[in-house]
């Protein structure tokens, strides 16, 4: 009798415990720049630790405008803008785990490729493709995912 109220004790202990699922918490964070408090998405979601980055472009924010300069000022001020918001949520470009880059001409990959060296020598995992029609005619867009 008492081994059956043990094995009862485990069993239950083990079906309450065992079978929760862990509540994870999706935080959608407002921008850190007053101009873009009313944009249709969040410059950064976080959960799981995992700190996940709306696309930038290489703007200058206190003008809203492209910087002049062609991909290489693009390039270096998307960059720029990515270290920007991750240092708004206490991380750097060290913690840069998937970068997602979207090219206006793969004819552009070798003077970006080159800069981005420069700003991720960790090597986080990267997808790079061209697509037209970037916003602002942009020439690059680059969304990051970093980790905590």
């Amino acid at each position: 009798m008492k081994l059956k109220s043990v094995l009862s004790i485990i069993l239950l202990t083990v079906f309450t415990f065992g079978c929760k699922k862990p509540s994870h918490s999706i935080i959608f964070h407002k921008s850190h720049e007053t101009q873009k408090q009313d944009s249709p998405f969040s410059d950064a979601v976080e959960t799981n630790g995992f700190l996940f980055l709306s696309g930038q472009l290489g703007i200058d924010h206190k003008t809203r405008t492209l910087v002049e300069g062609g991909i290489e000022a693009e390039t270096r001020q998307c960059i720029e803008n990515i270290k920007s918001v991750l240092e708004h949520h206490q991380l750097s470009l060290d913690n840069v785990v998937k970068c997602t880059v979207v090219l206006k001409s793969m004819d552009d990959f070798a003077i970006f490729n080159q800069i981005y060296k420069d700003y991720f020598p960790n090597k986080p995992a990267r997808t790079t493709f061209a697509a037209s029609g970037l916003a602002l005619n942009a020439s690059i867009e680059i969304e990051v995912v970093a980790s905590r």
